[in-house]
Formats: structure tokens, sequence, C-alpha cells
């Protein structure tokens, strides 16, 4: 049995093995990609968010309340928005360039798959062919010769 199943089994086995997408793409990630990805992490997380909002009322706070009549951003703070706008104005940029390195990376695993899919096609189709040939011969009486 163990001798029908490795002789089954040998035209499939892999010669090469199957490569890691995620380390084959990542190897060729520049400084500027990883940096992109490290903050649209970061700036996607909700840590960020609870620390910005606990930034910004403590912003509000120390500007109306604490400083009162000597605050460096009064009540508009409009020093306050303009570092928000800019922050907004380089995260942005920054977080649509993650997107379409992983945009690009789910394009490789996709064609990734579909080459592996092929390949499993074509080993189902071989099988197939060589069980129908097996059960030719044995509905012959016929001596089962092997497939090639």
């Amino acid at each position: 049995m163990n001798t029908t199943i490795r002789f089954l089994t040998e035209p499939f086995r892999r010669a090469v093995p199957a490569r890691d997408r995620h380390a084959a793409f990542d190897d060729t990630m520049t400084l500027g990609e990883r940096l992109a990805d490290r903050v649209a992490a970061i700036g996607g997380s909700w840590g960020f968010i609870t620390t910005f909002c606990l930034f910004l009322v403590g912003w509000s706070v120390l500007n109306s309340v604490v400083l009162g009549t000597r605050a460096f951003d009064p009540f508009p703070f409009i020093f306050l928005n303009l570092m928000l706008s800019m922050l907004a104005a380089l995260q942005a940029p920054i977080i649509m360039m993650s997107q379409n390195r992983q945009a690009a990376k789910d394009r490789l695993e996709a064609r990734l798959d579909y080459e592996t899919n092929l390949r499993a096609e074509a080993q189902i189709n071989r099988l197939l062919d060589e069980v129908a040939a097996i059960r030719a011969e044995l509905a012959c009486g016929g001596p089962v010769r092997q497939v090639a």
C-alpha cells in the first residue's frame, strides 16, 4: 500500500519548497515603505486615537482653565488647528502609500494563489486520468500498467 501511495504522489512532490509570500514581498520593501506601514499601523490604532483625544482634552483644559487669561493658545485654539491641519496633511498621504503597498501585496498573493490552484487542477486531472486508465484495464481483465 505504501509503495502505491508513493508511486501515485511522486510526480507531485515539490523539488523546491513553497516560498513565503509575505517574506518575499517584505524583502523588497524600502525604508520609506516600512516607515509608511509603521505610521499607518500606529495612526490607525485605538491606542493612538485614545492618546490623541486625551492630548486634545489636555490642551483645551490647559489653555482655557489652567492658564486662564495668560493662555498661549486662547479659546478658538488657532495654533492647535494649525498643528492638526499639518498632521492631517502629512499623515493622509503616508497612510495612502501604505494602503497602495498593501494592495500590491494582495495582488501578489492572489497571483500566487492562482498559480497554486492551476498546479492543483493539473495534478487532479492527471490523477483522474490515471484512475480512469486503471479502471479501464481492470474492466478488461488485462494487466495493470503504470502510467508515467
